[in-house]
This record gives structure tokens, sequence and C-alpha cells, in this order.
């Protein structure tokens, strides 16, 4: 007797929290409703406690400013905070240095945003892959829809025969491979 009531409530339960699913949320009500406030996402979400997403472990490193103003010129944070799992090949600041004067600067201007964004995610796998996992001549897809081909020299990865992994660092959504040169697509 008490089982089937537990049923029924457990039943009840399930039922009332399926029929929220399709009930829109105050912030799509509010953007339903013309409201012109911008809908915060997924890195707006305040966490200090847990493991930082692949952004942040790039905003927490004074050796990636360039590539950070690059992400929010981009506008890729929101995509890069999310689930993943993701795997960042993040050429540091002297990185940027290596490339023709005036690049990087071009590169930030605002009528250069699907340029940028399109090198950045050059530099993004889709998957999590440790070292060990990129084998030497191995190929792999990025999200801009090119290929980055893998070598491995003296036991160092590198990617296009260009950028050397030189550290690693576990995210909450993926990898981030520091990377010694800024990889440019063929």
């Amino acid at each position: 007797m008490k089982t089937k009531s537990a049923i029924r409530l457990l039943l009840g339960a399930a039922a009332f929290a399926l029929s929220q699913c399709n009930k829109p949320s105050s912030d799509t009500a509010a953007a339903d409703s013309g409201d012109s406030a911008p809908v915060a996402g997924q890195s707006a979400v305040a966490d200090d406690v847990s493991q930082k997403d692949v952004v942040k472990v790039a905003v927490g490193s004074p050796a990636h400013t360039t590539l950070v103003a690059a992400v929010k010129a981009a506008e890729l944070v929101d995509v890069l905070s999310n689930a993943g799992p993701f795997t960042v090949f993040a050429p540091t600041n002297e990185a940027f240095d290596k490339l023709p004067k005036g690049t990087v600067e071009d590169l930030l201007k605002p009528e250069n945003k699907d340029k940028l964004a399109d090198l950045l995610q050059y530099h993004v796998l889709v998957g999590g892959y440790r070292q060990e996992m990129l084998t030497d001549g191995k190929t792999l897809g990025t999200a801009s829809g090119g290929s980055v081909k893998i070598t491995v020299k003296d036991g160092k990865v590198v990617i296009n025969d260009s950028a050397t992994i030189i550290g690693t660092v576990e995210a909450s959504n993926g990898l981030v491979h520091v990377v010694d040169a800024v990889l440019l697509p063929k």
C-alpha cells in the first residue's frame, strides 16, 4: 500500500517536472518580450569553486593576454565556455609576437571579426586529446573546418611542423595545450 502511494507521488513529481520543461524561463520570457537587455551565456556563470574552463584557464595566464583579447574580440568566450570537451592549442603572447608586424592589431579590428574567429577556431579541436593521443602522422579536424597534422619530434608534439606543445593544463571542459607558435590555416 505504501509502495503504491510512493510510486504515485514519484510519478506526480516527475509529471510536474516535465511540464515545467516547456515553460520559458524568466530570461527567455524577457528576451521574447522585446527586452533589449542581453542574456549572458555560460561565461557569465560565477563559480570560484569548480575547475576552470578553457577560457578561464587562459584568462588566468599572464602568458595568454593576446589570446584572451582575441577570443573576446571574436566573441568566442561563451562558445569556449560551454561543456565541450575541447582541445585548445593556446599560443603564448610570444607566439603572437612572431607574426608579421601589425597582424594582430589588424585581426583585432571589428571588421575582421570573422577572419579572427576562423583563425582562433583553427586552434580548437572538438574532443579531449591528451598529448599521448597526439601521435605521429595523425591528422585532426579543427572547429574551423580545417585540419592540423601532428608530428612527434624528439618526444615533443608538434602541430603543422610549426607549433610545439610546451605545456598542458586540464580544464573542466577539455585541455589547453600551450604552444609556441600561432597555427596558420593553409
